[in-house]
């Protein structure tokens, strides 16, 4: 999906022509490359292919199906990365809500991997020019912990060590209603949506998907709790959080939110695994972020 862009326009949107508009949407291409790639029969607009002076309105799902990757840079970005540990081999990094990974159709600016590349040199090229050194990624609106590879042998053995399901990783969530359990268990197969693709869903036809949750706190219409993933499907937790009609608060793509300044209250807070070189097994926790704790302490009050 790297050459693929999909995107619904919304009633906050700047409707103008098409060409502008994706233009704005993604800065990294022309309106000359954008115009060439309209009248290529690259670009569909619900379902067909438009002209270059057609004109967005809310609802349109556009698809491009070429993405012309070829302006494409990397630039290297100066930002505060929270870094957690690092030694020659890898870096625990703490992401904040609201930052994207990695470089990807439609945004490759002030990406994490931007900031990466300005505070070191080399990192791990297995996953390509778009995403150097990143083993495992948090949705943009997520914030927490992060592993990324300095080198291809460290990243091949961190990268084995998730699928095998050796990775520990908690998550703390802020989810809207009470849920009744104090523990549970979702297993439920997660796949692209059938009606948006922007979207992942619980499909018979998914993969294999397995969620663990520990209530931490109770409040009137909210619940507070841990989650630990099995697997790591594409928006696992808050696919499944929603699958259970508990979606996670903030959560405008799987939940009832609307979009706010923070993003969602999902916090990947504890990250354990064994140092590819050392072989010594290295745990790192983090603090929720101030708006989550500010949230909570409102609620508690």
């Amino acid at each position: 999906m790297d050459n693929y862009l999909e995107y619904i326009v919304k009633d906050t949107d700047n409707l103008t022509r098409i060409d502008k508009f994706l233009t704005e949407l993604d800065n990294d291409l022309s309106r000359s490359t954008i115009k060439k790639m309209i009248e290529e029969n690259k670009v569909k607009v619900n379902g067909h292919f438009v002209k270059v002076s057609y004109k967005t309105k809310t609802k349109d799902f556009i698809e491009i199906t070429e993405l012309d990757l070829t302006e494409t840079e990397i630039i290297p970005t100066k930002m505060d990365i929270d870094i957690v540990y690092e030694d020659e081999n890898l870096l625990v990094i703490n992401k904040q809500s609201g930052l994207v990974v990695h470089p990807a159709p439609g945004h490759y600016k002030d990406t994490l991997v931007n900031g990466l590349m300005y505070y070191i040199n080399d990192l791990s090229n297995i996953n390509g020019e778009l995403r150097p050194g990143i083993v495992h990624r948090i949705d943009k609106d997520t914030s927490g912990l992060l592993m990324v590879a300095k080198n291809n042998k460290s990243h091949v053995i961190l990268a084995e060590e998730l699928k095998n399901k050796k990775t520990h990783r908690e998550y703390i969530a802020l989810v809207d209603g009470v849920i009744k359990n104090k523990t549970g268990k979702i297993n439920a197969p997660i796949g692209r949506s059938k009606s948006n693709r922007l979207k992942m869903d619980v499909v018979s036809s998914g993969k294999s998907a397995v969620t663990h949750f520990e209530v931490l706190e109770t409040f009137e219409n909210k619940t507070l709790i841990k989650c630990i993933l099995e697997t790591g499907r594409t928006h696992q937790i808050r696919v499944h959080l929603a699958y259970i009609k508990h979606p996670v608060v903030g959560d405008y793509i799987y939940g009832n939110a609307r979009l706010n300044d923070f993003g969602q209250y999902l916090h990947a807070k504890t990250l354990g695994f064994t140092h590819p070189i050392t072989k010594e097994y290295m745990k790192f926790n983090s603090e929720l972020p101030t708006e989550f704790k500010s949230l909570l302490d409102t609620l508690r009050n």
